[in-house]
């Protein structure tokens, strides 16, 4: 018989809250092999990320992957760690932060949120139990992957569902699929795209790398390659950008079956044999600045690009904590709230804490303990 967390115990007259759970992908504790290890074992584990079947994978994952690629990829980590550790997740929990102030501002009721990492820590289980603690009876789920996929998306919503069927009371839930061509997410990426063109010069290209995944996942269904391909179209279309003058392509690729193409790293080698210049590079697919865009772009592929021809490849951040992303997620977030009481104009604190009392002292005279 299954065993059902009660956790905080439910006391007539608690106060209820609304919860925001954001989620990113995650990163491991150390750039060290060993913390690299435990990462990998846990994200290339996951059956929505490696679909091949579960005793075949788990040969060649154990026999051979998690025992040559943590040590290289340690020594990557190694090159993008910080004094304060993890870039991912300081830029996430500056997100998180920038997402509470202006929810508690914007709000009429209490509003609490969490940070969770689909793989390391924290764990989505240990932001899930934040929030319980802090009585939410009301999530809104928000995975920071603009463009849907089965691989990102897809796990998140795995992960919390089975987290928060474990619970005794399970809350009032929302979820956030994408918002891969929302006019704010669009508008964000352009401003910091001309920001950087007014501070540092414009490129003679602008290459737009997203994040790979197998070829198979779009011939099985996933929307991931037509969202990147509008998101890349709305973002130059609003750069008033000429078809020449940017490029879609996909990095991160493992293993020898055919991923999305074009290639990232091919695409530069070609671009570099051209003689171009000069070469821009924003990751669209990437809320926050990780190992993929802080080793494998601004320092592997533009070294790629020199060693091939040509001249400088410019690396564009990441949106991060920036304000008007901040801005558009909170608004993101408030819309999916609607029509929950905390979100009420009508929301007063303390009819809502007579109420509660109320509650609690009919609750004790038909028996119920303190």
């Amino acid at each position: 018989m299954p065993t059902f967390e009660s956790k905080p115990l439910y006391k007539h007259g608690d106060a209820d809250a609304l919860g925001v759970l954001v989620v990113n992908l995650g990163t491991p504790d150390a750039p060290t092999t060993s913390a690299v290890r435990r990462y990998l074992a846990q994200f290339l584990w996951d059956g929505r990320v490696i679909e091949l079947p579960r005793p075949l994978w788990w040969l060649i994952l154990n026999g051979f992957i998690l025992r040559f690629r943590p040590s290289r990829s340690a020594e990557a980590y190694a090159e993008i760690w910080g004094e304060d550790g993890s870039p991912l997740l300081k830029f996430c929990e500056d997100m998180q932060r920038g997402i509470l102030s202006r929810l508690e501002a914007a709000m009429p009721g209490p509003v609490h949120v969490s940070l969770g990492m689909s793989y390391g820590s924290p764990s989505i289980d240990s932001a899930l139990a934040e929030l319980y603690e802090r009585g939410a009876r009301r999530i809104v789920l928000l995975p920071l992957y603009p463009q849907y996929s089965g691989t990102t998306t897809g796990s998140v919503f795995d992960a919390v569902t089975q987290a928060l069927s474990r619970r005794r009371w399970v809350p009032e839930f929302r979820f956030i699929n994408h918002y891969h061509d929302y006019d704010g997410y669009i508008a964000a990426l352009a401003a910091s795209i001309r920001e950087y063109w007014d501070e540092n010069g414009k490129g003679d290209k602008l290459m737009f790398s997203f994040h790979g995944v197998p070829r198979d996942t779009l011939l099985k269904g996933d929307p991931y390659h037509c969202h990147c391909q509008k998101t890349a179209r709305l973002v130059a279309e609003r750069l008033e950008l000429p078809q020449d003058e940017w490029v879609i392509s996909f990095q991160s690729r493992v293993g020898r079956a055919e991923w999305l193409r074009p290639y990232t790293d091919e695409t530069i080698e070609e671009l570099g044999a051209q003689k171009l210049g000069s070469l821009d590079v924003v990751c669209p697919g990437f809320s926050a600045d990780c190992l993929e865009t802080l080793e494998e772009i601004a320092m592997q592929n533009a070294e790629l690009f020199e060693e091939s021809g040509g001249g400088k490849l410019n690396y564009i951040p990441c949106l991060n904590a920036r304000d008007d992303h901040i801005d558009f997620l909170s608004q993101l977030v408030l819309a999916h709230a609607q029509g929950w009481p905390e979100t009420s104009m009508d929301w007063d604190e303390g009819i809502i804490a007579d109420a509660r009392q109320r509650t609690r002292q009919r609750a004790l005279d038909l028996g119920a303990d303190e």
